[in-house]
């Protein structure tokens, strides 16, 4: 159940705004292929909290991985944000944080695609990553819509506009600030996005910004694969293994078979009776074990064989071992960012997955 942390210097740190900062690492060339990473993906970083020892917490990489450019998060603080205002206030260059490897789902399929871009605020963060990186390797056309308070508060402002220069064939960046033009209603987002219907699109902000963007979206029959947007929330668990002995692990496993227990239970559904056949489909590669135990999560089987799969919180608490299934089911102990549409269209968490039917078939999208 241990989960593999690194210190991570910090070699700069940036002030993008009177309430942003910009967090670089150095990666140790011994550590380097642990954070390879995609544009959009994030890092959890573990700040110290007197409550609980470790608050653990998601920040996007706003850094982008082509180019030999550094590792960098951006922190913006928020109201009650412990975590982003003792980073803001406390972190410094030549300190070390502890953080996992990178992961994440927000990511584009193709960097070639042509892309319609949604941030709000601080959802900025993994949108200019994956700007920057399309720019780079790819071909395809990006409009970005980038919603702030007022002028002071635009993330990035002065490489949106270089870069909107440097390739006005193919980014256009469209500012829209709450001081003059007011909050975008989902009828003003709508109109925005309908010369863009072809495109693929992302999201990314608060809650209300994302949920009236996605609605518009929808509202235009953007196809669910063309719609992707980002979930945070503040992980309650600790990822990082300090707490995770032995018997912690049995315990979790005694926990799993009674959820199971309750739900067949409740839905009537048959438990496997033995092991089950699991299929999974990862980064090009495919693996099938015969010997999947019903109270088993996942994601522990698939360490417990050698598979580096990816996780995060491993608490059901972020999206990065979101599986799709392509046969059979399983039930999920703990869901706190999927929602009724996601698992309509069969995406789970691998960490918090145990089976129901004796063959189940998924991939790591």
């Amino acid at each position: 159940m241990d989960t593999q942390s690194f210190e991570l210097k910090v070699v700069d740190v940036v002030e993008e705004t009177a309430d942003a900062h910009s967090i670089t690492f150095e990666v140790p060339s011994a550590d380097a292929e642990h954070f390879g990473y995609r544009p959009g993906q994030f890092l959890t970083v573990a700040v110290p909290s007197d409550q609980t020892g470790v608050a653990a917490r998601c920040y996007s990489l706003s850094s982008s991985p082509v180019g030999g450019g550094p590792l960098t998060i951006t922190v913006k603080r928020t109201a009650d944000g412990y975590a982003s205002n003792w980073i803001c206030d406390h972190v410094r260059e030549g300190d070390t944080l502890r953080v996992l490897p990178p992961s994440g789902i927000f990511t584009p399929a193709s960097l070639s695609a042509d892309l319609l871009l949604f941030a709000g605020g601080s959802g900025i963060t993994p949108v200019i990553s994956i700007t920057r990186t399309a720019l780079q390797q790819g071909t395809g056309r990006i409009v970005l819509f980038y919603a702030n308070r007022d002028e002071s508060s635009v993330i990035f402002a002065k490489e949106l506009t270089a870069l909107a220069a440097e390739h006005p064939d193919r980014l256009q960046v469209v500012h829209w600030l709450e001081s003059v033009q007011g909050l975008p209603s989902q009828e003003q987002v709508a109109a925005f996005a309908s010369a863009y219907t072809s495109y693929d699109a992302f999201v990314c902000g608060p809650a209300p910004f994302m949920k009236l963007t996605v609605a518009a979206l929808k509202g235009l029959e953007f196809p669910r694969e063309r719609r992707h947007q980002e979930k945070f929330v503040s992980l309650g668990g600790n990822p990082f293994g300090d707490l995770h002995d032995q018997e912690v692990a049995e315990h979790e496993i005694e926990d799993a078979e009674r959820d199971l227990d309750e739900t067949v239970a409740d839905t009537g559904e048959g438990r496997p009776q033995g092991p089950v056949r699991l299929e999974v489909e990862l980064d090009g590669e495919k693996y099938a074990y015969d010997d999947w135990a019903p109270g088993t999560k996942m994601l522990d089987h698939l360490e417990s064989k050698g598979v580096k799969a990816p996780y995060s919180c491993r608490e059901g608490e972020c999206s990065a071992c979101a599986i799709r299934l392509l046969e059979g089911d399983v039930k999920m102990l703990h869901n706190d960012v999927l929602d009724d549409e996601d698992i309509a269209d069969g995406i789970r968490l691998g960490c918090q997955a145990v089976p129901v039917t004796d063959v189940v078939r998924v991939t790591y999208s």
